[in-house]
């Protein structure tokens, strides 16, 4: 970068003093001889802008379901639209101060990812059929139950609340621990995708800047509390106190969850390092764009 700037620097200033050197249609050029006293004019005019120009800036619609069941289909992902990476930062933009150190954590999350996860991920694929994983996200998803219950009370989702005790009671009971969703499948009784960082947006707090945090990846200070405050309500925290094994219980199963969801979404991050000039600006736009989705659905009135 540091090379790339000073060598765009004349080219910036032509193209600064371009319109000024071209302002008028025609220009004069005197041009005299020897042998003649009259000059010469030189007719110079400027060329006539393009019409049909198209704008550089596009979205790029990316196929990141194929290896995930279609009526299983989980809304956790927001890599399904790549924004293109311009030097200019669209309206309502995440802010970025700490850009230096978050693009080094991630390049860092970037080498874990295929250095570690995924080849772990494409192992456990391989062992594991498609409908043992997604059962297996169901039964993480079911114990998660008291984060998206609490903070359906903490926005007054009252009748989102009930929704989510009577799924827990069948996915737990006739789900065989929450393997299987006839909540879902059977009485349509839909999930609601709610978390405690999506609640303070709700309450009005702004995501105040973006943080790419080791391992976790894409965030922002107000996702970063909410995900502190989530850990309390959820079931997994407290393993550790259960078993009286420490906190061998936790990490055990946070790996295996994060195995296990991997293999679900492989080939999603591939897609966008490929659709991206800038894959860091690209992801940290996508999160903020669907962050800010998803409270807005949250802030609809509801029909209870």
């Amino acid at each position: 970068m540091k090379v790339i700037l000073p060598a765009c620097f004349p080219l910036a200033l032509y193209l600064v003093m371009a319109p000024t050197a071209f302002a008028s249609t025609e220009a004069s050029i005197p041009i005299s001889t020897s042998n003649e006293a009259n000059s010469i004019t030189i007719a110079m005019r400027s060329p006539e802008p393009s019409s049909d120009a198209e704008s550089p800036r596009s979205l790029v619609p990316l196929d990141l379901t194929a290896s995930a069941d279609r009526e299983e289909e989980s809304d956790d992902t927001f890599l399904t639209e790549v924004p293109s990476s311009q030097p200019e930062k669209p309206a309502g933009a995440i802010a970025d101060p700490l850009e230096p150190v978050n693009r080094a954590f991630f390049t860092f999350n970037d080498k874990l990812y295929f250095w570690i996860f995924k080849p772990i991920a494409t192992g456990y694929k391989a062992v594991i059929p498609e409908d043992g994983r997604i059962g297996i996200r169901n039964f993480f998803s079911n114990v998660k139950t008291p984060v998206r219950l609490v903070n359906c009370l903490f926005q007054a989702k009252f009748k989102g609340a009930g929704n989510e005790m009577v799924r827990f009671v069948l996915n737990t009971t006739i789900g065989i621990a929450g393997f299987f969703d006839p909540a879902k499948k059977t009485f349509k009784i839909e999930k609601n995708d709610v978390d405690f960082g999506q609640t303070l947006g709700v309450w009005g707090m702004g995501p105040v800047f973006y943080i790419d945090l080791p391992i976790l990846g894409p965030s922002s200070l107000r996702d970063g509390l909410g995900y502190v405050g989530d850990l309390f309500f959820d079931p997994q925290t407290y393993l550790a106190y259960i078993y009286l094994v420490e906190e061998i219980v936790d990490y055990a199963t946070w790996a295996w969850d994060k195995a296990n969801e991997t293999s679900l979404s492989l080939g999603e991050y591939e897609n966008l390092k490929k659709a991206a000039l800038d894959p860091y600006v690209a992801l940290r736009e996508a999160y903020a764009q669907y962050r800010q989705n998803l409270i807005k659905k949250q802030r609809k009135p509801s029909a209870e």
